[in-house]
């Protein structure tokens, strides 16, 4: 290998058919799609399209097989400069494949996910010298089977790994849970895994175990916690919201990215903050995420 990988992805992607409407319609009725397209998508690979548009070199590690859906996303992926040299062709192995339906007046995104074949990280992948010449780890919960091991590995040869989580009830979740340096959670899932309302309360819980925890909660922003602060609140820039979209994927890119460039924590959560309002102005969960020097501009406006 020539030169280090700034983010290393493992975890799932997924083919996205979105369809846009003007409501989300109630049981037994028909309604006009007012248009449709196709997007590559998922926790892992929009992380990573987000983090190679903000500036970091990437690769993806999941699984993909020969059918028309992994080759979609390979496709993609190639598209934003992502390798996926590490990525195992295995019979059966395909994207996730899901339908998005999108109301294009209340801005809400209802999805409806098929797993047709294994996706995620396989066990003992990816291979050292990929893992070796990684600055960041990203994870989901997606093949958590064979997440642990490599979160060892990197832990041995001292790479953070940043988690994108959003369902506990996998196998492993809760033995993976404590392995992860850097977690990203939605407010309601941060309740659910601390009990805790709260958000000042579940971010303190979360960072027990770990370097840096951080809650989003949308149009209201975020807290953070870690590496000898206290927990902060981030306000949410404001814009005009047209597809969320893809959003919490977006700021996990690139708060990894601002992580393996060195940056401070608070400068990672303000980027990545910024980032993901900025995609909420575009429709889709990869199409309209901003460039780098997009994102500095519109920090730099708000005079951050």
């Amino acid at each position: 290998m020539t030169s280090p990988y700034d983010v290393l992805g493992l975890g799932c992607a997924t083919v996205d058919d979105l369809l846009y409407v003007d409501a989300y319609p109630p049981a037994d009725t028909k309604i006009r799609v007012t248009r449709s397209e196709r997007q590559c998508g998922g926790l892992t690979a929009t992380a990573l399209v987000a983090a190679a548009r903000f500036g970091a070199k990437c690769a993806y590690g999941g699984l993909l097989g020969d059918n028309d859906l992994s080759r979609f996303v390979r496709q993609a992926l190639h598209g934003e400069g992502i390798d996926t040299l590490v990525d195992v062709d295995v019979d059966g192995a395909s994207p996730i494949h899901s339908t998005i339906l999108v109301d294009t007046t209340a801005h809400t995104r209802t999805i409806f996910a098929e797993i047709v074949g294994p996706t995620g990280c396989a066990p003992n992948l990816p291979p050292d010298d990929f893992l070796s010449n990684c600055r960041v780890l990203f994870v989901d919960h997606y093949g958590i089977a064979g997440n642990p091991g490599a979160i060892e590995r990197a832990h041995g040869q001292g790479i953070p790994v940043v988690a994108d989580v959003e369902r506990d009830n996998v196998d492993g979740f809760y033995e993976m849970l404590p392995l992860i340096d850097h977690l990203i959670v939605s407010r309601r899932f941060a309740s659910k895994l601390t009990g805790k309302d709260d958000p000042v309360g579940a971010t303190l819980q979360l960072l027990a175990d770990r370097t840096v925890a951080v809650v989003t909660a949308g149009a209201d922003g975020c807290w953070y916690g870690g590496e000898g602060g206290g927990v902060r609140h981030m306000p949410a820039f404001a814009v005009d919201v047209v597809d969320t979209t893809g959003c919490g994927d977006v700021f996990h890119g690139v708060y990894a990215t601002a992580l393996a460039q060195g940056a401070e924590l608070e400068e990672r959560v303000r980027c990545a903050s910024a980032a993901a309002a900025l995609k909420t102005m575009q429709p889709g969960g990869q199409r309209g995420i901003p460039q780098r020097e997009d994102v500095l501009r519109f920090v730099e406006g708000y005079g951050l």
